[in-house]
C-alpha cells in the first residue's frame, strides 16, 4: 500500500503545483492519474498549443508548462500512479482514507485533494457512419503533434476556439487546410475569426460554411471527405479529418463518493476548498463555488490555500509562520537547498 501525506487525484497543472506548495510545508504528495503521463489535458490534448494567461509568461506551450511544473516539484520527490483511475474511497476510523484504483492499487492518506480537471472526458464525435474504423487512421479528435500534418491535406470541422486556433496554426504546416462549420457564425474569439477570414483571403485556408461533413472515404486510411452545403454535395480529397466539437466531461467514479455535486462539479467552500467530507478537498476545474473561474491560475491559488489548511489538519496546534521563499529559500526532500545569495557586509576600518 502506498502511503503519503496528501493524495492528489489528477496530475494536471493544478495537481502538479500542489506538489510544490505542499513541499514548502514539508508535506509529501502522491498523484493518481488515468492518463499514462503527467500533465492532464495540457499533455494529452494540446501540448503544442500556446497559453497566454500564466503569470510571468507572455506565452508558453501547454506541454512546456507541464514540464516546468514537474521540474519545480521534482525536489519534493512526488510519487505517481499513472494509467490508473481512482475507483473507490474508504474512510478509516482515524479519519484517513484508502483510495483504490481500477487496477487494485491502494493508497492511504489523511488528506485527499481531487484535482481532476474536467474529470473523465470523451470527445463529442460526429454521427458519421463508419467513423470508428478511421480513428487513428486519418480521423483524430485531438491534435497532439502538429508535425503529423506536415504537407498533408487536412479538414477540420467545428466552430469554437479549438477549430479556429488549429486551423490558423496548421495553415503554415499542412499543404491544405479546410475549415467546415455548419453555421456562418463562429463561437470562438473575435480575433481568431478575423484571422481565419484573413487567411481565407490569402488562400491559406479553405472556409466552407454553412456546411456539414456527411461522409468519409478511403480503404485503410482517410482519402476523402463528403460535405453537404445546402443542396450541393462537395467532394474533397483529404489525408486527415479532425472534428473538434468539444469534450463531454464526466466525474466518473468520483461522482459516487458521497460528495456534494452541482452541475457535474464538486461543491466546495471558499475558505480552503474543502468538500462536504472533512479531509477531502477539490481544486481546479473539478470544483464549483460562487464566482468560480475555470482558469489554471485560479487552480494554483486554490492549491496554495488548500495546502495551508492540510498542514493545520496534519499538525494540530502547531503554528506555521509563512515566509517568502526569497527569505526562507527552499529545502527539497532530495537534500537540495535553494536560497537567494546573502549580501556581504564589510566592516569599515
Amino acid at each position: 500500500m502506498i502511503k503519503t501525506d496528501i493524495l492528489i487525484i489528477g496530475a494536471g497543472p493544478t495537481g502538479l503545483f500542489t506538489v510544490f506548495e505542499a513541499g514548502l510545508l514539508k508535506l509529501k504528495c502522491h498523484l493518481i492519474d488515468a492518463l499514462p503521463q503527467p500533465g492532464g489535458q495540457c499533455s494529452e490534448l494540446y501540448p503544442k498549443k500556446p497559453i497566454y494567461d500564466i503569470p510571468g509568461f507572455p506565452e508558453i506551450l501547454a506541454g512546456d508548462l507541464t514540464g516546468n511544473l514537474l521540474e519545480q516539484g521534482k525536489q519534493f520527490q512526488p510519487g505517481f500512479t499513472l494509467g490508473e483511475r481512482a475507483e473507490t474511497i474508504e474512510k478509516q476510523e482515524d479519519g484517513s482514507f484508502i483510495v483504490t484504483t481500477n487496477k487494485g492499487t491502494q493508497h492511504h492518506a489523511p488528506i485527499v485533494a481531487i484535482a481532476g480537471g474536467l474529470g473523465s472526458f470523451e470527445p463529442r464525435k460526429p454521427k458519421l457512419e463508419g467513423i470508428e474504423k478511421y480513428e487513428d487512421k486519418g480521423v483524430n479528435y485531438f491534435i497532439k503533434d502538429p508535425e503529423v500534418y506536415r504537407d498533408k491535406k487536412v479538414v477540420i470541422a467545428g466552430g469554437g476556439d479549438s477549430a479556429l486556433d488549429w486551423s490558423i496554426f496548421l495553415a503554415d504546416v499542412a499543404s491544405e487546410v479546410t475549415l467546415v462549420h455548419r453555421r456562418n457564425e463562429f463561437r470562438g474569439a473575435l480575433d481568431s475569426v478575423e484571422k481565419v477570414q484573413e487567411l481565407k483571403l490569402l488562400n491559406k485556408i479553405n472556409l466552407i460554411t454553412p456546411a456539414e461533413v456527411v461522409g468519409l472515404k478511403g480503404e485503410n486510411h482517410i482519402e476523402g471527405i463528403t460535405l453537404s452545403k445546402g443542396d450541393e454535395i462537395i467532394e474533397l480529397e483529404a489525408d486527415h479529418f479532425i472534428p473538434l466539437f468539444g469534450l463531454s466531461p464526466k466525474l466518473g467514479p468520483i461522482g459516487d463518493w458521497g460528495l456534494e455535486i452541482e452541475k457535474n462539479a464538486i461543491k466546495v467552500n471558499t475558505v480552503d476548498y474543502q468538500t462536504n467530507i472533512p479531509g477531502i478537498f477539490a481544486i481546479g476545474d473539478v470544483n464549483t463555488y460562487e464566482g468560480k473561474l475555470k482558469l489554471i491560475l485560479c487552480g494554483f491559488h486554490e492549491a496554495t490555500l488548500m495546502c495551508q489548511s492540510a498542514y493545520k489538519i496534519l499538525n494540530p496546534g502547531k503554528k506555521f509562520v509563512l515566509k517568502y521563499t526569497t527569505v526562507s529559500g527552499i529545502d527539497g526532500f532530495d537534500g537540495t537547498r535553494k536560497e537567494s545569495p546573502k549580501a556581504v557586509v564589510k566592516a569599515i576600518v
